[in-house]
């Protein structure tokens, strides 16, 4: 899938540990984990706009669309 997601450059801008962010919004960090890795397959908005409150920060931040070709280069997939 060419969404990229940048949960952990954010997460490192505001000092923060996927630990602490997933406490403050209330899922599990099993399920932060899966969405900073890439591998979740949808995010619910309610959840994306918790991220980017406590993140301060605009989903365009957090995910970002490539090109499938520039995506399977980056990826090797």
């Amino acid at each position: 899938m060419p969404i990229v997601v940048h949960l952990d450059v954010m997460l490192a801008r505001r000092k923060m540990s996927l630990t602490e962010l997933s406490e403050r919004i209330g899922i599990t960090i099993a399920n932060m984990s899966i969405l900073k890795s890439g591998k979740a397959k949808a995010i619910r908005f309610s959840t994306l706009e918790e991220i980017c409150k406590i993140l301060e920060c605009q989903p365009g931040d957090i995910l970002e669309y490539m090109d499938p070709k520039q995506y399977k280069k980056l990826f090797n997939k």
